[in-house]
């Protein structure tokens, strides 16, 4: 027994009753446990879960009952002289007397099993107006055992400083107790990855000797298996954006006398108007297959929209018009995506006029300038493909997307497409106009009709920057360094 104990870290989550613990237990174990209804005692008996195996040594999450009436219980405690010796010796019948018997079953675990409690609160209600954390404070200071508090139902994500301030706020409040070793963000709906090492990490933090030297331990497995994920992430990413680089559509070769022609009957912009209507359509193809591949990567169910309409409209820049396939997922946070199409005139291994924007033009001067494109040489090959101002909002786009999905947790349900915060598109804006010269560099790689597989490569490469350099900004505390 004693072996087993050495080679197991144990942590005991625990809270009030109806506070979210079992739903934040299925998003940290990524599949669904007991049940999680919005009713005070749904779990009823300690349930002991393996969050992580690693080198034969094992993390183990508790999913406790619920603090019921815990100041009855604080009375009868301090009226009973004989604390938790007391305490843990009743029976209290289940049926009868059930906060009591939640109670006792929570204190007993704590008590025999943890090395780390898991403290769940509720984030949405103000410190002062939860009267009952600071008696069962002080009900879980009897035992000893160092606690970290966990803010739950935050609604959607925040930004680092704004999450840093209710922290700050939940940490002041319960300085009283000095059990309580720190106080950090894990909402069960939209905590990320990242967000959970942090708290792995934190319980190394508090615990000291051979405990810790396990902790650390099971924190590292618990990144590299986390971290295995985000690395097959950005490959699926690297291969849509690949997909987009090297995607074309053939356009016919005319004269410039009978182009110019075409223009003024509108024929050209039509041309036009199909090849961006053909390149959408696979695009929106490209991104619903990409997010259902995140999806179950990630421990979810569910798919996201399913059903591709025609997606070409006369302007891609405005989202209302789009698609909802593509846009839905991100709440529209992308704009400016241009629809542009690049005018990809390869002769000779050259790209003449490569960085001609198309989308949204009209006939008559317009079009005849755009006709000037088209004037080549004999024998070169006329095809459109996505412009670099397109191919940037698709970056984008895929960052998002990714984001979006690493933030949901399994206790939420089957994945529904939703809104991001705008905050997000503002921290990936960032980060990709500090990998703009390596984006062009891409794009212009794959001027040829005969795209290099190693641009895939390429592709995953910055997406794995570009991410990081994301989490970097928003969890500045919990991304490692390599």
């Amino acid at each position: 027994m004693e072996q087993v104990r050495e080679n197991t870290l144990t942590l005991s989550l625990i809270s009030h009753t109806n506070v979210g613990k079992t739903t934040l237990a299925r998003t940290l174990l990524r599949k669904d446990i007991g049940e999680s209804f919005d009713q005070a005692h749904v779990t009823d008996e300690n349930e002991k879960h393996v969050l992580l195996e690693a080198g034969g040594k094992q993390l183990i999450l508790w999913d406790t009952p619920g603090f019921g009436d815990s100041a009855r219980l604080l009375r009868r405690l301090k009226k009973s002289g004989q604390k938790l010796t007391w305490f843990l010796a009743q029976a209290w019948d289940r049926i009868a007397d059930r906060a009591l018997w939640c109670s006792q079953q929570a204190v007993k675990n704590v008590q025999e099993e943890a090395d780390v409690v898991l403290y769940l609160v509720n984030a949405s209600e103000e410190p002062e107006a939860a009267g009952y954390i600071e008696i069962e404070m002080e009900i879980l200071a009897w035992i000893g055992k160092p606690v970290l508090i966990l803010l739950n139902q935050v609604g959607i994500p925040k930004g680092p400083e704004e999450e840093a301030r209710e922290e700050r706020e939940w940490k002041v409040h319960l300085a009283e107790f000095p059990i309580v070793k720190g106080v950090l963000s894990l909402d069960a709906f939209t905590r990320c990855w990242v967000q959970e090492q942090e708290v792995i990490e934190s319980t190394a933090k508090v615990l000291s000797g051979d405990r810790k030297h396990l902790a650390d331990e099971l924190a590292e497995g618990w990144w590299k298996r986390n971290y295995a994920i985000f690395e097959k992430s950005v490959g699926l990413l690297g291969k849509q954006l690949f997909d987009s680089l090297a995607d074309r559509k053939k356009v016919n070769r005319v004269g410039l006398k009978e182009r110019f022609s075409m223009a003024k009957r509108g024929e050209f912009r039509d041309e036009l108007r199909d090849a961006r209507k053909d390149l959408t359509e696979r695009m929106g193809k490209r991104v619903v297959e990409t997010m259902n591949a995140l999806i179950d990567l990630h421990g979810l169910e569910g798919e996201t929209a399913k059903q591709l309409e025609a997606v070409s409209k006369e302007q891609f820049t405005e989202p209302e018009q789009v698609n909802e396939t593509l846009w839905s997922a991100v709440g529209g946070a992308v704009v400016g995506a241009g629809g542009g199409l690049a005018a990809d005139v390869a002769s000779g291994g050259l790209s003449l006029g490569g960085g001609m924007i198309l989308g949204g033009v009209g006939g008559g001067v317009g079009a005849y300038f755009l006709a000037r494109g088209f004037n080549l040489a004999k024998g070169s090959e006329n095809s459109v493909r996505w412009s670099l101002a397109h191919i940037r909002e698709q970056v984008k786009l895929s960052a998002l997307s990714y984001l979006a999905v690493a933030h949901f947790g399994r206790g939420r349900g089957e994945w529904k497409d939703g809104h991001v915060p705008e905050f997000w598109g503002d921290e990936v804006d960032k980060a990709i106009e500090s990998e703009m010269e390596t984006i062009a560099k891409i794009w212009k790689s794959a001027a040829d009709d005969d795209v290099p597989n190693s641009l895939a490569t390429d592709a995953s490469d910055l997406f794995e920057r570009l991410v990081r350099n994301v989490f970097d900004s928003l969890y500045p505390k919990s991304m490692k360094s390599s």
